[in-house]
């Protein structure tokens, strides 16, 4: 009986290594995409002024800029889940099926964040068009952007989203219940990607704005995401940014000389 028990019993301690490893190839080789989209000078799918610009924002490019917006969200995003992924699969000991849905309703919620900035951003390129005032004013939405931003850091609704995607214990228990296994997989994996875009929706349009595949906001802001959900001082972390997109944005708007625009 002993001999079969302790087979059994390494597996379950290597499976979610196993599993770790696939998670971090997978975000590997999405972060080697992006750079090959980059140096390949492919950065125009993520690209929200070149959709616009070239009228298609109902044209197959749009499936193409939410294919690289969903591969930016694997990159930056999907490492701050792997405490989630953690207990989740001791929770279901193990399931690949089950992760992958998690996976699918978390990226999901981003995917549908991606294409609301993006319409947003339809509108919001009308109205520069229409304004002479905006238009000769270029450093205006990027200050008003980033002031917004470093403000958010600082809100209820921030704090309130963070401690959920820091409890992933709580979280899950909380969540898995109802339903069929494979529904619950998909419907926590949605949920926490919800209060990962209500935590993050403000960081992620900094990034957005950028345009491109613009590797180094990428990398800063998957760091400092990444700690903010993950590191136990991650609260300083989120107040440092806080002061630092304020302070600029702040800069911009009242036209301090020699501050540099985002984008």
């Amino acid at each position: 009986m002993a001999a079969t028990s302790a087979p059994s019993a390494a597996q379950d301690r290597l499976e979610p290594w196993v599993y770790g490893s696939v998670l971090a190839a997978l975000v590997a080789a999405a972060w080697a995409g992006l750079g090959l989209a980059e140096s390949a000078g492919a950065g125009a799918w993520l690209s929200h002024a070149a959709l616009g610009e070239a009228g298609a924002l109902w044209s197959p490019r749009l499936l193409g800029f939410l294919g690289a917006w969903t591969l930016m969200s694997v990159a930056m995003m999907l490492p701050s889940t792997f405490p989630l992924v953690r207990v989740f699969l001791t929770i279901t000991e193990g399931s690949a099926g089950l992760l992958a849905l998690l996976c699918a309703g978390y990226l999901a919620m981003w995917a549908l964040f991606g294409g609301v900035a993006l319409l947003a951003d339809a509108g919001l390129h009308r109205l520069v068009a229409g304004s002479t005032w905006l238009a000769s004013r270029p450093e205006r939405l990027p200050g008003a952007l980033l002031l917004g931003a470093g403000l958010f850091q600082f809100s209820p609704l921030k704090y309130s989203c963070l401690r959920q995607c820091r409890s992933p214990i709580g979280f899950v228990i909380q969540h898995w219940r109802g339903g069929s296994r494979a529904l619950r997989a998909l419907r926590v994996g949605a949920l926490h990607g919800v209060y990962c875009v209500g935590c993050c929706w403000a960081l992620m349009l900094v990034m957005f704005a950028v345009g491109g595949a613009h590797l180094g906001w990428m990398l800063a802001l998957a760091v400092i995401m990444f700690v903010e959900k993950a590191v136990a001082w991650g609260r300083a972390m989120t107040a440092a940014v806080g002061l630092v997109l304020a302070g600029w944005g702040l800069g911009l708007l009242l036209g301090i000389p020699g501050l540099p625009l985002p984008f």
